[in-house]
């Protein structure tokens, strides 16, 4: 199962926990990707779980996971890891109210 995979704008608190339960250790595993923002070539580590929410963020806002971490890079001041993960702490924290 997705992390906060719904299609409704909220999530609860107890549904996201039970995902993150499923998900298991595996999702606190480190893993380093390649993303393109402006047409450069990067690389991010991010724990599973932050990819996999990142891709479902991207698929509710029909795009690809390359666009939304370049929306976040446009906007960051910071780390670029740091600015996905607070990206997406306030997306689920939106969605918990």
């Amino acid at each position: 199962m997705a992390l906060a995979a719904k299609n409704s704008s909220k999530t609860s608190k107890d549904e996201l926990s039970s995902e993150i339960a499923e998900a298991g250790s595996d999702a606190l595993a480190i893993k380093k990707r390649s993303v393109v923002i402006s047409g450069h070539r990067t690389s991010v580590s991010l724990e599973n779980a932050f990819w996999y929410a990142l891709k479902e963020i991207a698929t509710r806002n029909a795009q690809t996971v390359n666009q939304l971490v370049s929306e976040i890079d446009d906007g960051r001041t910071g780390n670029l890891s740091s600015a996905i993960r607070v990206y997406v702490l306030l997306d689920a924290k939106g969605r918990w109210r």
